[in-house]
């Protein structure tokens, strides 16, 4: 499944999602699920667990390029890949917020607000798998690299580099002296992925130096090789590493078709997959020996977005309102992930994920309700010439066509439960599926829909995550924001966010983000992804990670 990411956000074709991982232990059990914002991993203190043995985790496709800094690389399979590897100075928390991963920086510290200045002090212990020490310079480059001021860098996103006035030497090598020229508040998001200074030096070495494999590296495991034939992936314990020995003496990635997860899994040939939203999956774990059910609500929720562009059929906010009131979201939750999460509600908020500290419910300001939609397409002159009729306009028909990718089981649930949900009240909808490989490119980007479904991945950033899908669009400069739904009182108050400081001040702004997108009908949240993976009993500290990051270096299996 192809799935577009940027270190502040990600999107995802609406299908159950492809990644798998490993499994094996007790007979398909299902394990009561934690609370939400908690990961599900199977904790044990590392140095109890084996000394040795291959965690092997199954891929959609090898990455295009191993840099995630840049367009072609900043993909959801390469960033599982990369955090074996690559540095990072904080890491998200299974609470939904960061931590200072301090086996990278020992401390960082916002020494003046005005002008905003960050102190990191990188581990003294720290050094690139060459044997260079990780010093500021690493830093600046990727500031360079990343800020816009050289195009040649085919990065993918400057969200808070390009707020950067200038990167500098502190007491030592070690220490970094970030100084902004204005203030961004999510500064924490930053230097998530760094990379050598080597990698950011030139456009070249930037764009082209990752193509084939990871070049210079720094985590507890290293390049064992890249097998283009066997299409697999192999990463080795790192003698260089200076933090925790690690427990595992490979992880295996590997190509792995998604028909063939839970036979592989069976099979013993892989000991994790990724269930999703596939009910299929979700049953085929329950028979197979030896085997756990892992579940903790993650950041992704599947959605539905409008198009309402200028001179679109949607581009009129109050008939947007009117049929999301016919769309029953519940039901299609239940529908579509019931079986798995038999607790499920639909998703609440556009700016923050289900579990973390600042998500609240704010989809009561447009509730399902098939009355009022009735009564508001009537108002607007969307009439039906008789009863069951498809309601029409001046001779228009309301006719919505819903772009699905073809062959996407989820995707085509979703928009057939939508098409019988808004028969109801006298809208049609017309399902056009096309091949995956064109739903974005030849047509989500370029506005070609009425609606359609993906996924979004939130983050433990959520304005810069979110600002680009709301932002102005301006000719092909549309960030994130498909539907070119566009209100400029939500443009102004994700910049006061991402201008406030203090926690508390900025998360009330969020919600008050939140509430205007629910009125504008920008898209319509359905449900949070199930956060389920099938795992192999025997692996501990991985599995469902909730909406924190995996830890390879504490990963193994149990004696």
């Amino acid at each position: 499944m192809t799935r577009l990411s940027t270190r502040f956000g990600l999107l995802a074709l609406a299908a159950a999602l492809a990644l798998a991982g490993c499994g094996g232990g007790g007979g398909g059990e299902r394990l009561t699920a934690p609370p939400r914002g908690n990961q599900d991993i199977n904790p044990h203190d590392p140095a109890t667990l084996r000394d040795g043995g291959d965690l092997r985790i199954p891929l959609d496709n090898l990455p295009a390029n191993y840099n995630y800094n840049t367009i072609d690389g900043h993909e959801d399979q390469t960033s599982e890949v990369l955090a074996a590897l690559i540095p990072r100075a904080f890491k998200d928390a299974p609470d939904g917020g960061v931590t200072l991963d301090t086996d990278y920086v020992s401390t960082a510290e916002l020494t003046s607000s005005a002008p905003q200045v960050v102190h990191y002090h990188i581990n003294d212990r720290a050094v690139w798998s060459s044997g260079r020490p990780i010093t500021w310079e690493d830093f600046a480059a990727q500031v360079s690299a990343n800020n816009g001021s050289n195009t040649a860098y085919q990065f993918t996103d400057k969200t808070g580099y390009q707020d950067i006035a200038k990167v500098e030497r502190g007491a030592t090598d070690k220490d970094v002296l970030v100084t902004f020229s204005k203030t961004f508040a999510e500064w924490q998001g930053l230097f998530y992925g760094l990379y050598p200074k080597e990698t950011d030096a030139t456009p070249e070495a930037f764009n082209t130096g990752w193509l084939s494999q990871p070049g210079i590296t720094a985590g507890p495991f290293k390049l064992g090789n890249v097998d283009q034939t066997a299409k697999n992936i192999t990463l080795v314990r790192n003698e260089r590493w200076w933090g925790d020995p690690p427990r595992l003496s490979r992880v295996i990635f590997t190509v792995t078709e998604r028909n063939a997860l839970a036979d592989r899994l069976a099979n013993n040939e892989i000991d994790i997959y990724e269930i999703g939203s596939s009910v299929d999956l979700f049953r085929r774990a329950q028979t197979i020996p030896g085997v756990q059910i892992r579940e903790a609500t993650p950041k992704q929720y599947t959605r539905t977005t409008f198009n309402g562009a200028p001179g679109a059929i949607l581009s009129d906010v109050r008939l947007r309102q009117a049929i999301v009131k016919g769309i029953d979201r519940t039901a299609i939750a239940r529908r579509l992930i019931g079986p798995i999460v038999p607790t499920v509600v639909p998703m609440g908020n556009h700016i923050y994920p289900v579990g973390s500290r600042d998500y609240r419910d704010n989809s009561d300001a447009l509730p399902y309700d098939q009355a009022a939609a009735n009564r508001e397409l009537d108002a607007l002159g969307w009439v039906r010439p008789t009863p069951g009729a498809v309601r029409a306009k001046n001779g228009q028909p309301l006719a919505l066509r819903f772009l699905v990718a073809a062959g996407n089981p989820i995707s085509d649930a979703i928009s057939k439960t939508a098409l019988d949900q808004l028969a109801q009240i006298g809208v049609r909808i017309e399902i056009d599926a096309v091949p995956p490989g064109q739903f974005f490119p030849a047509f989500v980007n370029v506005g070609n829909f009425d609606l359609t479904g993906f996924q979004w991945v939130q983050t433990s950033v959520p304005f810069s995550n979110n600002v680009g899908n709301y932002q102005e669009p301006k000719g092909t400069d549309i960030g994130n924001n498909f539907g070119r739904v566009y209100d400029p009182r939500i443009g102004a108050l994700f910049a006061k966010g991402l201008a406030e400081l203090d926690d508390a001040k900025r998360a009330e702004i969020g919600n008050q983000i939140d509430r205007l997108i629910w009125e504008e009908v920008h898209n319509l949240p359905l449900y949070p992804q199930t956060g389920a993976f099938a795992v192999r009993a025997t692996v501990a500290n991985f599995g469902a990670k909730g909406l924190g990051d995996w830890d390879f270096g504490h990963a193994g299996f149990v004696q």
